[in-house]
């Protein structure tokens, strides 16, 4: 099979853009769109006018025509909401979302794709987290709807997506597991999706994409092609120098003098065994340029995976603001990147370029109320009665403590939900007034990116970094005069 040699990473929240995933995808790669948050910012996208239209003609695309306009002219505000005010929520996620939420899980994620995949034949992915369980059925069967070719997921151990996308190509429910602490040993739970909710009378099956897992270690690999539900079609091996989360180090946990966690040699995933399993895979981690790209097809790889450099572009769903700080601090050489063992409510090590103004400083984000409003990263718990409930480490901490959570959990976190919606320029205004900062995940490669800003340019586009990263082109050219 012709895989593509460059996968573009599934960032943040909406910095995966679709216009970023498009861009790339016309070039031949693959390009991928961030299934984080998809609802929010969707939502978010009509409440500010759906400048350009763009929702309005996925609108327009959609199956079901009922279910896409009710979303759209429910959220939409002609104009868009006035300056200072609040973005309209949508409710949280449980096991039994409301009928409205999982519409328009499906619907948003279905734009992205579909957006992302407007006017042209390339190959387009959808990259979600495996922690984020309560919204990836829907947003996979939306992403199926709209073609997509690709489904990458990482960020825990996907043991049930391959057979999910089976089921949802075929139009059939799936009740995916869902974690619950405090759960009696051998009890299960799980959050159901009947697809016949959202499309009732499906004319054909639909293509099933290809899964790739997003791996840290051999263990993980073998387990998943041997125990998953379902066809494992590859891998993406994500070192620790990637942005977002990382694998949490293998072995009693250490910090460097910098506080951050200290990989080590077992850490490393040997490629020679893992070729021995016959799938593809792609390296991930500080990859952009023609020699990681010809080190890992030396290695057996089908490619690389890359997600700094084009977080840096100007497709990127980062806000021009935020990308043009972070070129600022590529070119003074002060720009710093932080491998939090905190502030991710998931536990996972997390990425934060240091940059003021936003939540990466103690300084910054100790003014902010602590809240839990989206709630994307709660995880379930069982309650003394029996019930369900969720709970974030990063939400106040008397609410968390009383849920059955410990104090010393909530050190450190920061709410990754609001930080993340922040960066792609759709911060919420808090009761109060406060507005949410953004928080931006780079990879440890950012400091080797400047070499993509020489003879005084500031901005990059997705095509300049693959024609840099095949090293198909001469250094590039001057910036024209405006």
């Amino acid at each position: 099979m012709n895989y593509p040699r460059i996968i573009q990473g599934g960032m943040g929240a909406g910095v995966s853009s679709w216009r970023l995933a498009r861009a790339v995808s016309m070039e031949g790669q693959l390009g991928v769109v961030s299934g984080t948050a998809l609802a929010t910012l969707v939502l978010r996208v009509l409440q500010s006018g759906d400048p350009g239209g763009h929702v309005a003609r996925a609108r327009d695309a959609f199956p079901n025509r009922r279910i896409a306009e009710r979303v759209y002219g429910k959220y939409f505000v002609e104009g868009g909401v006035p300056a200072g005010s609040a973005f309209k929520r949508h409710p949280m996620y449980t096991l039994s979302p409301p009928s409205e939420l999982v519409e328009l899980t499906v619907f948003a994620a279905f734009a992205e794709v579909y957006l992302a995949k407007e006017g042209h034949e390339g190959l387009v992915g959808i990259n979600l987290l495996e922690k984020i369980v309560l919204p990836n059925l829907p947003s996979l069967y939306g992403a199926l709807l709209a073609g997509v070719d690709y489904v990458l997921m990482g960020a825990g151990i996907p043991m049930e997506i391959p057979g999910a996308l089976d089921a949802l190509a075929d139009h059939q429910p799936f009740a995916l597991r869902v974690a619950v602490a405090g759960a009696p040993k051998g009890a299960e739970h799980c959050i159901q999706f009947d697809p016949a909710a959202i499309v009732p009378a499906p004319a054909s099956r639909l293509k099933r994409p290809l899964f790739l897992a997003i791996i840290a270690s051999n263990v993980l690999a073998v387990a998943l092609k041997k125990r998953a539900n379902g066809r494992i079609d590859g891998f993406v091996v994500e070192g620790p120098t990637a942005g977002g989360h990382n694998a949490p180090p293998r072995g009693a946990p250490q910090l460097n003098e910098k506080g951050e966690p200290v990989y080590g040699t077992k850490d490393i995933v040997d490629l020679a065994e893992l070729k021995k399993l016959g799938l593809p895979f792609w390296l991930a981690g500080s990859c952009a340029s023609p020699e990681r790209l010809r080190e890992a097809l030396d290695q057996g790889a089908a490619g690389i995976q890359a997600g700094t450099a084009f977080a840096l572009c100007e497709e990127s769903g980062m806000t021009p603001e935020l990308r043009a700080a972070l070129v600022q601090g590529l070119r003074e050489g002060s720009l710093e990147v932080f491998t939090d063992p905190l502030a991710s409510p998931t536990g996972f090590p997390f990425k934060v370029a240091q940059l003021p103004g936003t939540m990466a400083t103690q300084e910054d984000y100790g003014h902010r109320p602590r809240r839990c409003d989206l709630g994307y990263l709660r995880v379930a718990y069982m309650k003394e009665n029996g019930g369900i409930d969720f709970r974030c480490p990063a939400e106040p901490v008397d609410q968390f403590v009383a849920k059955g959570g410990s104090e010393a959990e909530t050190a450190g976190r920061k709410c990754l939900c609001n930080g993340l919606t922040g960066t792609v320029g759709y911060p919420q205004r808090q009761p109060g007034g406060y507005l949410e900062l953004a928080l931006v995940t780079i990879g440890d490669d950012v400091r080797r990116m400047a070499r993509y800003f020489t003879n005084g340019r500031t901005t990059i586009t997705a095509a300049e970094v693959i024609r840099l990263i095949l090293g198909e082109d001469e250094p590039l050219p001057s910036p024209s005069p405006a």
